[in-house]
């Protein structure tokens, strides 16, 4: 997951630098567009912006500012057909996806999306192009952004167990097993401490059975050699009594 959003601030901190030279941007769309002689139908997808820099762009600069548009748009699908490895899906994070793709296909039809508050794109085109040729194109990456970060704070909020690490596993099973070791491992131990406890108690009351025993053995002894002392008297010799 911290890969995940490390690679959409990447994305981010590319698309902040294109933004800063939308004039740019829409100026070699212009160019190439008088080139193609298209001017009257809008950019409406990424293969058409695809064609224009391939076939009708004439300067380094045209050709540098729409391939930056085309390397973010293709770093966006990339990331998110890898946030479907990561999640296992439920409808609203897969609803989700689903749009970010048709965004990002290159055949999809961008000329109706609209960025809106706190974008500003659309705000620094004419009427006539935000409403008739660029509003669509310069909408689709911002619009791809807010998303995706819509994806993220929706998985934040999941179940860890619904969340898989990229290489298929179970992330949270690979987590959870250090935290559950201890667990385990008293587990393990409890039968033999409880045995242990058993054979002490049963030790000690053992030798209370021998002590006493014992006692019992040491009384009677002595009460037998007192009554045989009192039967038999003292020894005398045989002879007359006086």
């Amino acid at each position: 997951m911290n890969e995940v959003k490390e690679t959409l601030r990447n994305i981010e901190q590319n698309y902040h630098l294109f933004l800063q030279q939308q004039f740019t941007f829409i100026g070699a769309l212009q160019h190439t567009r008088e080139n193609a002689h298209d001017m009257i139908r809008p950019v409406a997808s990424i293969s058409q912006v695809q064609s224009y820099m391939d076939h009708h762009c004439n300067n380094s600069t045209d050709r540098r500012i729409l391939n930056m548009f085309l390397n973010i748009c293709n770093d966006l699908s990339k990331l998110c057909h890898k946030l479907e490895t990561v999640h296992s899906g439920n409808n609203i994070t897969n609803g989700i996806l689903e749009r970010c793709k048709l965004l990002l296909s290159h055949s999809n039809d961008l000329s109706t999306i609209r960025a809106k508050y706190p974008h500003d794109v659309v705000n620094h085109l004419s009427c006539d192009e935000a409403k008739n040729h660029y509003g669509g194109v310069v909408s689709l990456i911002p619009i791809v952004l807010d998303c995706m970060k819509e994806w993220v704070t929706h998985i934040e909020k999941l179940p860890r167990h619904m969340l898989y690490n990229v290489s298929g596993g179970s992330a949270v099973s690979e987590k959870r097993a250090p935290q559950d070791a201890p667990a385990r491992a008293a587990i393990s131990q409890t039968p033999h401490s409880v045995h242990l406890e058993t054979q002490i108690s049963t030790s000690n009351k053992d030798n209370v059975q021998v002590q006493g025993s014992e006692h019992v053995r040491k009384k009677n002894l002595n009460d037998t050699e007192n009554h045989s002392g009192k039967l038999r008297g003292p020894w005398k010799p045989p002879g007359r009594h006086a």
